[in-house]
């Protein structure tokens, strides 16, 4: 599936990146407004005990709105609150209030509890008992706002709020203190706080993200994709919300959370796909193999990650609250957003970029600049240093496993045990402060200290013990007929108030209120409630139990109130948590296992994820429970609010999980490739070492703008992933994971036999890619097979090249006799194994064992060659050459065939890489673009001459030398042309590989030579120059000798001397030193000669 999306982006990418645009962009404008559509609501559980009873009271005696808005009243030194002229001006205000706002403030409806009001004067004197201060400082005024839910109450005090601005000079009242508390003035500052957390993500989160991954790509435009890709999910993911905003409730705290983890998420699914694309294109691959490889891989792994976060955070919906429910649904929108942008938009854009995508990159900033000063003032050898040091090339995999990351993991798995033990024990001491966890519910103290409305509901709260506005509330349900039932009410409120904790009375009848519940459909049930208010909320608990516990003698009695409401929401979480957590445990594994196809490796996600959590929720209590560093941060310590834990934990195992995903990735696809347990665990964390920690790092600067936030609320996710992403990125991922996977060893990809199968039934699982069919260059490669032509594989443009020397300008042979490099030793039976491509690798030292090489007394697998022809038949008269051993064979990795180190070299020198693998070259590049498919059909270009490589079709049928040359030519006449490439065993007269110039990745026109034999070096004259070089036919073919190492005629060995037979590359990498500089011929010239004298 991914190989179709990666071809389909690539092929439709203007398409692709103009419809999503513009849907991003028309989603964004469509969402604009989406402030206006959250809603106040949902942070209580709705099922409860208490949220039925308050829907009891809200429909038998109305919504109380006496806590609306709390307008605290402080006249100036020498003046009381039950001044006359005083309250006359006060008075003033409430008449002008009510007068500009009509339809939002009124004295009956909704409400208004006024002292300063001219009244009958009992009534005057019992409301100024309740709310002016003995002292007479102090009094407030209840102001109800019209609204049937707490949305639209918001929204009308939002209205009325600028009133309250300037009231002392605007109503002459100098020196008088107004302060608004109450319910909507702090809902309003936690709104408003939201807003400017968004706006401070965009402000300051944006930038520093754009500066990070600048340095981490060391470009501007690659730094930029990822953010672009941010700014679209978040754009997208606000339309999203306001569809679903119309269709169902979603609270406001949502709009903040979805921004945090959408704009973290994206950025870090760009970043991974931009690196990956990136290691491709240094890889050689064309820019839409490049694209394919990376949606196929990289991209594959986004999708799996988004889909465990959307996993874990799927949980959320199955708690009560709808808070819960709207962040789920937001976050499950913006992850599966950034998820499709990641691969689809991003890799449109990078296919049209393809090599440009490192434009404007620090290493171009630093030559234009830094090198040139440098070279003038310091020399220039430390410019040269410089230059090197930002030559912009990518970092090969020996140089990456050979890193600080691979260092360390290799310690580590030196050290498991001393490592994994201090590192969980350090995690589980993080733990330990989670025994002192609080819960509570949201308040005042969720806003800063310094806070203008909190403070006032202090105040408020410190000056009316008796009127605060959180008290819990008896509803108690009654036949109003019966006269039994009302008599049972004054009893019931009576052992209420044997309860202790209370300000007051429950039985006090100024507090009771009675109502009827529908007088049309149960015209006799009637509705009474009484309230108290609490001394100490964190006795709430214990105070709603021994309620509860009271004979209500047969009817039915709901205890309801604000601290109710939060009790019974905590009681739902931690009841339902237990659930949430087996279900994260379960889905996550089984997903993890249909990827990996291992059972261990869940297990021990899901345990670092568990150490992972605990300590995140450990430094969380000692944070906000007990204080440490709340005079910093500027919040007050109390309760942790359940709702958020409950939220935390999601996101955190999420994101754990999330990273072990991206880690066991790369181990698996080492493991795949045939790596051990050893090397593939040092060879993922080697390589997503680094890439881990700088997506952390840039979530760490997203979720670091939300820590400046004011509400507490945004400082408990803030910091608490902070806090996980820190331990997860470097403490588990990259010391404890190592350390426990190797201490299972081959143990950790284990799974039942049955499971293994299920999991290849279903399809899914890591995609390893060595190189892939390309149908297209598969098919120019065999119609020039059949052509007999040159096609656009062979470089076209004009190299400088070694022009075809004379007969008498051939160099003589160094050693005693032998051919050419590539002739095949006598005896040997030709093969019908197919050759293949691969990176060439030379041996080091003298006697070590080339790849490849036969082992010592194995039979041989060569054809015989015939005796090379004499001096007549050779154009120009050049005597044949003497006898005697080629010169080392070149090593192929991964070539089928025994390999031992030859005679005389120590058995335990390395030869030959692993099958598949690809040692790196100078400058961390390949010798030759690579295309997307399997090394058939492709050009080989070597010291002597261009070839298509073998293929299992072409070389099937084709007939093999029979050991004996053909006679030769007649002599060719003078000057001598280029004659035809012999053709190798098995194989075309093109059967040659390019070898490329490591800079350009352009092919060397006079590099050649044939596949199976050793180049020679490059510092001296080769033991025989090619035909391209010399300008033979091949049937002037001097005889064939024994390679390196093996006994010539004469008794002596070639190659016993250790010399290197390779040349040191020509400053001019078109041509060798020896070639003339006037000669400009390119490779296709050369090959249309040869074919001209065939």
């Amino acid at each position: 599936m991914f190989r179709v999306i990666g071809t389909f982006v690539y092929r439709m990418r203007f398409l692709v990146i103009a419809v999503m645009i513009a849907l991003m962009a028309g989603l964004g404008l469509y969402g604009l407004d989406l402030g206006k559509h959250l809603s106040q609501s949902g942070w209580f559980d709705p099922t409860s005990e208490s949220d039925l009873g308050a829907r009891y009271a809200d429909k038998a005696l109305g919504r109380d709105h006496t806590s609306d808005v709390i307008l605290l009243v402080t006249p100036p030194e020498g003046t009381r609150v039950d001044d006359p002229e005083f309250g006359k001006k006060v008075e003033s205000f409430v008449e002008d209030l009510i007068a500009t706002h009509p339809d939002i403030v009124g004295r009956s409806d909704p409400g208004m509890y006024d002292p300063f009001l001219d009244q009958q004067p009992q009534a005057k004197k019992a409301l100024q008992e309740r709310l002016f201060t003995e002292d007479g400082r102090h009094a407030f005024i209840s102001i109800g706002v019209a609204g049937e839910d707490d949305t639209t109450v918001l929204e009308n005090y939002k209205t009325i709020e600028p009133f309250f601005s300037d009231i002392p000079e605007r109503f002459d009242l100098p020196g008088t203190t107004f302060e608004l508390a109450g319910l909507q003035p702090v809902a309003g500052s936690m709104a408003d706080g939201m807003d400017k957390d968004i706006h401070r993500a965009e402000v300051i989160a944006l930038p520093v993200v754009a500066i990070m991954l600048f340095f981490v790509f060391g470009g501007v435009v690659a730094a930029c994709l990822p953010v672009l890709i941010g700014g679209l999910t978040i754009a997208g993911s606000l339309g999203i919300m306001k569809f679903l905003a119309t269709t169902t409730e979603l609270n406001i705290f949502a709009q903040s959370v979805v921004t945090l983890i959408g704009l973290g998420i994206a950025i870090d699914y760009g970043l991974f796909i931009v690196s990956r694309f990136r290691e491709e294109m240094a890889e050689g691959y064309s820019t839409q193999a490049a694209v394919r490889r990376t949606v196929m891989t990289a991209g594959q792994t986004v999708v799996f990650s988004a889909t465990i976060i959307v996993a874990a955070l799927a949980c959320l919906l199955i708690m009560p609250q709808g808070f819960l429910k709207s962040v789920a649904y937001g976050a499950i929108s913006s992850v599966s957003l950034a998820a499709i942008l990641s691969i689809t938009v991003l890799p449109a854009i990078l296919g049209i970029l393809g090599p440009r995508v490192n434009m404007l990159s620090i290493n171009t900033l630093m030559n234009w600049t830094v090198v040139p000063l440098t070279r003038r003032f310091a020399g220039d050898e430390r410019a040269d240093k410089i230059a090197d040091r930002f030559s912009g090339r990518m970092k090969s995999k020996k140089e990456i496993e050979e890193g600080f990351w691979g260092r360390l993991a290799t310690w580590v798995m030196k050290n498991p045990v001393k490592t994994a033990v201090p590192t969980v024990l350090l995690l589980l001491a993080l733990i330990i402060p989670f025994g002192s966890i609080q819960f509570g519910g949201i308040s005042e103290k969720y806003l800063p200290p310094d806070n203008p409305n909190r403070a006032a509901q202090e105040k408020f709260d410190e000056y009316f013990p008796t009127e605060r506005t959180e008290g819990i509330k008896l509803v108690i349900v009654y036949d109003q007929t019966s006269q039994d039932d009302q008599n049972k009410l004054d009893a019931i409120a009576k052992r209420a108030d044997q309860v202790p904790g209370f300000t007051n009375k429950f039985s006090d009848p100024d507090k009771a209120q009675f109502g009827s519940y529908d007088e049309e459909k149960y015209p006799n049930i009637g509705v009474y409630q009484v309230s108290a208010g609490l001394q100490d909320r964190n006795t709430a608990a214990e105070a709603i139990k021994q309620l509860r516990a009271i004979d209500t003698e047969g009817l039915t009695m709901y205890v309801t109130g604000t601290p109710t409401l939060t009790q019974d929401s905590i009681d739902a979480l931690m009841n339902r948590l237990p659930l949430m957590a087996v279900m994260l445990v379960l889905v996550t594994g089984l997903l993890m296992f249909l990827q990996f196809g291992s059972v261990v490796l869940p297990i021990k996600a899901a345990l670092m994820s568990a150490l992972g959590l605990g300590s995140t929720l450990g430094i969380l209590t000692w944070i906000f429970v007990d204080g440490h560093g709340s005079g910093i941060a500027n919040f007050t310590p109390g309760p942790l609010f359940a709702a958020i834990l409950v939220l935390i934990i999601a996101i955190v195992f999420g994101l754990s999980t999330d990273y072990e995903v991206f880690l066991l990735s790369r181990m698996v696809e080492a493991r795949q490739r045939g790596a051990s347990t050893t090397e593939a665990i040092r060879s993922g964390t080697a390589h997503t070492g680094g890439i881990i920690t700088a997506a952390a790092a840039i979530l760490v600067v997203v979720t670091g703008a939300f820590g400046l936030s004011e509400i507490v609320m945004m400082k408990y996710i803030a910091y608490g992933m902070i806090a996980a992403l820190i331990l997860d990125a470097t403490v588990i991922r990259m010391l404890l994971v190592p350390s426990v996977m190797k201490l299972l060893g081959d143990d950790c990809w284990w799974a039942p036999r049955w499971m293994q199968t299920l999991q290849r039934k279903i399809g899914l699982g890591e995609t390893v890619l060595d190189d892939e069919p390309d149908e297209q260059r598969d098919a120019r490669a065999h119609r020039a097979v059949s052509a007999g032509t040159v096609v656009a594989e062979a470089p076209t443009s004009v190299m400088k090249a070694a022009r075809p020397r004379t007969a008498g300008a051939v160099p003589p042979r160094r050693g005693p006799g032998g051919d050419r490099p590539g002739a095949p030793r006598p005896g040997v039976p030709p093969t019908s194994l197919p050759s293949r491509s691969g990176p060439m690798t030379t041996a080091s030292a003298p006697g070590a064992q080339k790849p490849g090489a036969p082992t010592p007394g194995a039979p041989s697998t060569r054809a015989p060659r015939a005796a090379a022809p004499s001096a007549d038949a050779r154009p120009g008269g050049v005597p044949p050459r003497p006898a005697g051993p080629v010169p080392p064979a070149r090593a192929v990795p991964g070539r089928v065939g025994p390999s031992a180190p030859p005679a005389g070299s120590s058995p335990g020198v390395p030869g030959t890489a692993r099958p598949g693998s690809r040692p790196a070259t100078p400058y961390g590049r390949r010798s030759r673009p690579k295309s997307d498919r399997p090394d058939t059909g492709g050009w080989i270009l070597g010291e002597g001459g261009i070839r298509l490589g073998d293929t299992s079709t072409g070389d099937k049928d084709r007939a093999r030398p029979t050991g004996t040359t053909p006679p030769p030519a007649p002599p060719a006449p003078e000057p001598p042309a280029p004659a035809p490439i012999p053709a190798a065993p098995g194989g075309s007269p093109l059967d040659r590989r390019p070898e490329l110039d490591n800079d350009r990745l352009r092919p060397l026109a006079a590099s050649v030579t044939p596949e199976n034999s050793t180049p020679t070096t490059r510092g001296r004259r080769s033991h025989g120059p090619s035909p391209l070089d010399r300008g033979l036919s091949p049937d002037a073919t001097p005889a064939a000798s024994p390679r390196p190492g093996t006994p010539a005629p004469d008794g002596s060995r070639s190659g016993d001397d250790g010399s290197s037979r390779r040349r040191p590359r020509s400053t001019d990498r078109h041509a060798r030193s020896e070639d003339s500089d006037d000669a400009q011929i390119s490779v296709q010239e050369l090959l249309k000669r040869s074919r001209s004298e065939q």
